[in-house]
């Protein structure tokens, strides 16, 4: 088990007065089997005349904020203390992949009955077939679920290039795939893509990874950022997902802090909002520390 203290800060300048500005992020780790919320606030500043947090349909924490004063710069700071444990991998996940659909299930398993939604395509359509073709080779028939969610996490490792500003939220899988760049939330969707075009259930993970120095370096704070990996549902009697992820090539452990989960990154942004400006131009900078504490038993 490990603790994390983590500060994530959004800073938007604009060049002229905003009268209005409205905003809603998902930036409260999530209360998990395996992960505790210590502590955790927003703030919003300059101060918003009305501010309220609540749950979305997947149970994630939102925060909404409505700030009224004039104002050229808005910066909004989540700040948390989490606890996460090394995840237990469900047993189940030796199944052949084919048995692990949840629409096999859902007759007789609430759990499968609520995956279901994490199996079907999105609007526009990910699942074309250039994302059948590069996920047949890792879809051997009988093959279990925990070999095929590994493999599928080292080709897309292996076959495309992390390169920072080469894509966009709004860039398709498909492009992903021709240009065999993208960063982590590129990576994350193309995996997606691939286990639900095999009937299977995935979502999208919104949240941090802990990253250590290298040796010798000490921890540059502020340097950490945002990060996205994907989930694959297990069938069983309770609610189970394997997470992993493919920026990394490696299955999800204690190092990564879960925010939200959704079918994809657009039901998750950590920020979106509305203004009202006659301003042309506007920058965002992002700052994100994610720094370990002393655990309970004084391993860090």
């Amino acid at each position: 088990m490990r603790r994390f203290r983590i500060t994530h800060r959004t800073t938007y300048r604009y060049s002229d007065s905003v009268s209005s500005s409205y905003g809603r992020g998902f930036l409260t780790p999530r209360e998990l089997p395996g992960q505790r919320l210590l502590e955790h606030r927003v703030t919003v500043a300059p101060a918003p005349a009305d501010q309220a947090s609540g749950h979305d349909v997947y149970g994630n924490a939102d925060t909404f904020f409505h700030v009224t004063t004039a104002h050229e710069q808005l910066v909004v700071t989540g700040e948390s203390s989490v606890e996460v444990d090394n995840p237990v991998r469900p047993a189940a996940a030796d199944v052949a992949w084919e048995r692990a659909r949840p629409s096999t299930h859902c007759e007789s398993d609430e759990s499968g009955a609520r995956a279901v939604e994490f199996a079907l395509d999105l609007n526009p359509p990910e699942i074309t077939p250039a994302v059948r073709e590069y996920a047949a080779q890792t879809f051997v028939p009988g093959r279990p679920l925990s070999e095929v969610v590994i493999d599928l996490t080292h080709r897309i490792y292996t076959d495309f290039t992390y390169e920072s500003g080469s894509t966009s939220v709004s860039t398709q899988v498909d492009e992903v795939l021709r240009e065999r760049s993208g960063v982590c939330q590129d990576f994350a969707r193309l995996a997606i893509a691939c286990l639900r075009s095999q009937g299977l259930a995935a979502r999208y993970v919104s949240g941090y990874l802990a990253t250590d120095p290298p040796p010798g370096r000490e921890r540059m704070i502020g340097a950490d950022a945002t990060h996205a990996w994907a989930e694959v549902w297990v069938p069983g009697s309770e609610d189970a997902w394997v997470g992993f992820d493919p920026t990394n090539d490696q299955l999800a452990d204690e190092r990564y802090i879960v925010v939200a989960w959704g079918r994809d990154y657009a039901d998750v942004p950590p920020l979106r909002g509305v203004i009202y400006t006659d301003a042309k131009k506007s920058t965002i900078a992002v700052s994100v520390d994610v720094a370990p504490l002393a655990s309970v038993d004084g391993v860090g």
